[in-house]
């Protein structure tokens, strides 16, 4: 088996991961991630991202939802980098993307961009129940 993966949410699929660990030739790797983010948070993230986009002027620029993702996504350190371009004449974002983002950091992020758009009164269209 040269890769695989297993969600743990039976007995039977923790006793899967055990019995093939105890098989595993040495040198196998495995990696343990939490729980990626769900569907319901990815459409509130981008309901709200783009709420922001409409309503708040950031240092006198209107931004996309795309720019504020990848200044809330800096916001919760997640290891954001930024590096000059080929040419010289700019710089590239390096940062990681939402979508790698556990269920728990996507609850994170979301919190934060609920947190802000209260700060400068924007007013959320998705009805807020649904934001976990």
């Amino acid at each position: 088996m040269a890769r695989a993966l297993v969600v743990i949410n039976s007995q039977a699929a923790r006793q899967k991961v055990a019995t093939w660990a105890a098989k595993a030739p040495w040198g196998t790797r495995v990696e343990f991630k939490e729980q990626k983010r769900t569907t319901e948070q990815n459409d509130r993230m981008w309901a709200m991202l783009t709420d922001v986009a409409q309503q708040v002027d950031y240092h006198g620029m209107k931004l996309s939802p795309d720019d504020w993702k990848l200044i809330f996504m800096d916001a919760l350190n997640s290891e954001m980098r930024i590096v000059p371009n080929l040419e010289g004449t700019g710089f590239v974002n390096l940062g990681r993307s939402s979508s790698k983002l556990s269920k728990a950091e996507m609850t994170d992020l979301i919190e934060l961009i609920f947190a802000y758009g209260a700060k400068y009164g924007v007013r959320f269209n998705e009805p807020k129940e649904q934001a976990a």
